[in-house]
């Protein structure tokens, strides 16, 4: 029995420990909003935050997330609050909208740890997100966007 904490929650399960989180989450659970992009830890559209971490959960099997506390876009906010939730729609970043999620949890591990980043910091940090649609402006934006909101 594999047992950990959830978006707030104990989840235990007798999968195989060998199946990865990324699977686990979507087909087991049913929380969706991590997606599957590339499978090789290179997109980042499959980013969840482990032990406040973001991390590539295409990479993680559960044998690994034992005794951890693993947070996916759906455990960011309640109610789809989050500032930078609230900001991705301000400077309307989506356009595929594939990535999203991934984008999301990766700034906000970025404002986590970094209350004000500069563009040049917000750029390194979101580098290992791929969009295939190019908004890396609007991103950028939604990030300096929610970082104000949150410092304010």
């Amino acid at each position: 029995m594999i047992s950990f904490t959830l978006n707030g929650k104990k989840v235990e399960t007798d999968a195989d420990p060998d199946t990865m989180l990324l699977i686990f989450l979507r087909e087991e659970l049913g929380l969706t909003g991590t997606k599957y992009g590339c499978g090789a830890a290179m997109c980042g559209a499959c980013m969840i935050h482990m032990q406040g971490a973001p991390m590539f959960s295409c990479q993680i099997t559960l044998a690994r997330v034992a005794g951890m506390n693993i947070k996916t876009i759906e455990g960011l906010s309640e109610n789809d609050d989050h500032p930078l939730q609230k900001a991705w729609i301000e400077e309307q970043v989506p356009q595929c909208g594939y990535c999203q999620s991934g984008q999301i949890m990766r700034a906000a591990a970025l404002l986590d740890s970094n209350e004000s980043p500069s563009e040049e910091e917000i750029r390194n940090w979101m580098s290992s997100n791929l969009c295939r649609c190019g908004t890396y402006n609007r991103i950028v934006k939604a990030v300096q966007r929610a970082a104000s909101e949150m410092s304010s």
